[in-house]
Order: C-alpha cells, then sequence, then structure tokens
C-alpha cells in the first residue's frame, strides 16, 4: 500500500540547489518511490554554529510502497552517493546533502533508528515553511495540529530545545482573560513550580486604580522589581519545569499604560537593567478572549481595586499584545483561546502537547 510521505532536504556545502535537486531525482528515479513534489528553496542560518555555511533547504512530498526502514536506508543510500559521510557523534555539521524523514502518514515510530514524526521539526521554521507549501493541513500525528498552525507559532525562526537552561513556560493575556488558572493547572500536570505575578503584594495598586496616577510609577516599579526577582537566572534551575502566569515582556506594556513624561524614561532605564539577569521562556502562551467575558471574569472574581476597569483599557492593551508577539522571536509562541483550556482535561491535553516543545531535564 502507498503511503503518502514528507521528506525535509538541507545542503551546506558546494553547490547547494545542485545538491538538493540531484537528491530529488535521485528519489524520483527509485522504483518504490513515486509523484515527488518538492516546496521551493529556502536560505536558513545553519543551526548550533554561526560559523557554518549557510543551508539552503527544502521539503519533498511523496508517495512509497517502502516501510519506512527501507526507505531510510534508501534515503542513507541516496546521501552517500552524494558524499555525505554520517558521523554519529557529531551535530549539525556541514553536509552536502542532508534527507530527513519527517512524516510518514500518521505513523508514530520511535526506535534507536528512526523516530517519526521528526522529533524537532515543529521547532524548524525551514521544514515547516516547505511542509506548508505542499500542504499546510498536514497533520502532526501526535502534536494533532495542522503544519499551518506549527508554522505560525515560530514566527519564522528555528529553535533548538536545551536542558542547559530552565524551561519556562509563561502565559500572557489580558487581566482576566484565566492566566493563572491554566499556569496553575499546567504546572500541576508538568510537575513543574508555579511562579505567580504579585498582584496582591502591590501597595501602590488600588490607588492606581482608583486614579492616582502618582502612584503609577511606584506600582509598575513593584512589579518590575518583583517579577525580575522571580524570574532572575540564579533562582531558576537549569533543566527544571516552571509555569508563570505572566511573561516578563508584558512590563513595558502596562507601564507605557499608566505612565507618561519623564516618568517613562525612568521606568525604562529599569527595565533595561534588570531585563538583562531575567530568564527567557521556553515557551510562550498567549491566552486570548473577548474583551466582554475578560470583564465578566473580573466581575465574577471581584477584586475591588479592579472593579473600574473599562472595556477601552483592556482593547488598548490588547493592541499592545498583539504588536508584541507579531514580532515574537525569543521562543514559540502558542496562540490558545480560553476556551481551549477551561478544563482540567484540557489542561491535562496541553500540558502533553507543550512537553514537546521542552528539553527532557529534570521535574524533582
Amino acid at each position: 500500500m502507498a503511503r503518502m510521505v514528507y521528506i525535509g532536504l538541507g545542503s551546506n556545502l558546494g553547490d547547494r540547489a545542485a545538491n538538493l535537486r540531484a537528491a530529488l531525482e535521485a528519489m524520483e528515479a527509485h522504483p518504490a518511490i513515486w509523484t515527488v513534489r518538492a516546496s521551493g528553496f529556502y536560505e536558513t542560518p545553519p543551526l548550533g554554529n554561526p560559523d557554518h555555511p549557510t543551508y539552503l533547504n527544502a521539503t519533498a512530498q511523496i508517495k512509497t510502497t517502502l516501510s519506512p526502514t527501507a526507505l531510510l536506508a534508501a534515503l542513507h543510500a541516496i546521501e552517500k552517493k552524494l558524499g555525505r559521510v554520517h558521523d554519529s557523534g557529531k551535530h549539525w555539521q556541514p553536509r552536502t546533502i542532508d534527507l530527513d524523514l519527517l512524516l510518514y502518514g500518521d505513523d508514530m515510530i520511535a526506535s534507536p533508528e528512526l523516530t517519526v514524526p521528526h522529533p524537532e521539526m515543529h521547532l524548524r521554521s525551514f521544514v515547516l515553511r516547505g511542509l506548508c507549501e505542499l500542504d499546510g493541513q498536514a497533520r502532526h500525528p501526535i502534536l494533532h495540529r495542522t503544519a499551518d498552525e506549527l508554522y505560525a507559532r515560530l514566527n519564522e525562526r528555528d529553535f533548538v530545545r536545551d536542558n542547559t537552561r530552565p524551561q519556562l513556560i509563561s502565559i500572557a493575556g489580558l487581566i482576566g482573560v484565566g492566566k493563572t488558572t491554566l499556569a496553575t493547572r499546567l504546572s500541576e500536570c508538568l510537575n513543574a513550580i508555579l511562579i505567580c505575578e504579585q498582584y496582591d503584594e502591590n501597595p501602590y495598586l488600588a490607588e492606581v486604580y482608583h486614579g492616582y496616577r502618582d502612584k503609577a510609577l511606584d506600582s509598575e516599579l513593584f512589579f518590575l522589581s518583583s517579577s525580575a526577582t522571580q524570574l532572575r537566572r540564579d533562582r531558576l534551575t537549569n533543566g527544571r519545569y516552571y509555569v508563570s502566569d505572566y511573561i516578563f515582556d508584558k512590563a513595558p506594556i502596562y507601564a507605557s499604560s499608566w505612565l507618561a513624561g519623564d516618568d517613562v524614561i525612568r521606568y525604562r532605564k529599569q527595565y533595561e537593567i534588570v531585563a538583562e539577569a531575567v530568564v527567557k521562556p521556553t515557551l510562550a502562551i498567549y491566552l486570548t478572549d473577548s474583551v466582554q467575558l475578560c470583564l465578566d471574569r473580573i466581575h465574577r472574581r471581584n477584586r475591588p481595586y479592579e472593579q473600574g476597569i473599562e472595556g477601552a483599557f483592556l482593547e488598548g492593551l490588547s493592541e499592545k499584545y498583539e504588536s508584541l508577539f507579531a514580532s515574537w522571536t525569543t521562543c514559540p509562541i502558542v496562540r490558545l483561546p480560553a476556551i481551549a483550556c477551561e478544563t482540567t482535561q484540557q489542561a491535562e491535553y496541553l500540558a502533553n502537547e507543550f512537553r514537546h516543545y521542552l528539553a527532557a531535564g529534570t521535574t524533582q
């Protein structure tokens, strides 16, 4: 029975375009492979070593009757024919050709020789861009997301999982969208340490919400200091899982909503000083909902200092969040509607998905 398969191609030595074309021709010539379709060729910075030559990448869609292991052997034979030398002890070395088995139908394979789907494909824009060109609705059989969805999370960047840094999931979104509830559930599912923004500890917040703008700088500097302390690099353990109910990078969004004139300059100086020592998230979650539903939650939870929040204020925050994440390059960003994480079961499902963005570290 013929299967639909996707192959990732890459070359950064010699005539890169000729290498990719030769690999495609070799696949087409194989008696058990046919209907070879290829995406465009894309320039890609090298992973792991910025001094290496730039890659040219593509994705191919084929049909084949070969088993996964037989297909892998055929791909290795093509690589060898085109001058590829395999060195199992080294990663991201320059090569004339690299052929990776990305998807084999809906199969999930885990063996010493082969893992399918490719375990890093959801972190690689250079893979997903070509896959989207061929079939954006191709579905990842483990993450259950389409290529289009996975590609949108990367903002055209490529990422590497790294267990030598803290594994931090940070949740962003409007006031009242449900960040703390989701963060709490994810931390339980992942056996992660929960980090919550210290709203109730801020001695100036109530006065600011009641219109005392002379307290706004003190309030924003309190949040900045407490958040920077919570996320300071020397306080978080490499490889350990953490979930925060805020994203540190949103601090200027709120500051710009409250501050003006010289206060903005003073705040910006402090932000730039402390931001250097803060752990960057491994995965960001942008939780979204309508302004009206956020206001409804704010009124139901009945924090006295929040009851004066108006829809126009939340609309302004929403625009600033959209601007922040439109150019976000720190880590993958998952845009998640609040309705998708209302139950514990939904949170468990999401936690299992998000594990694939985290390095295999310690949860003890």
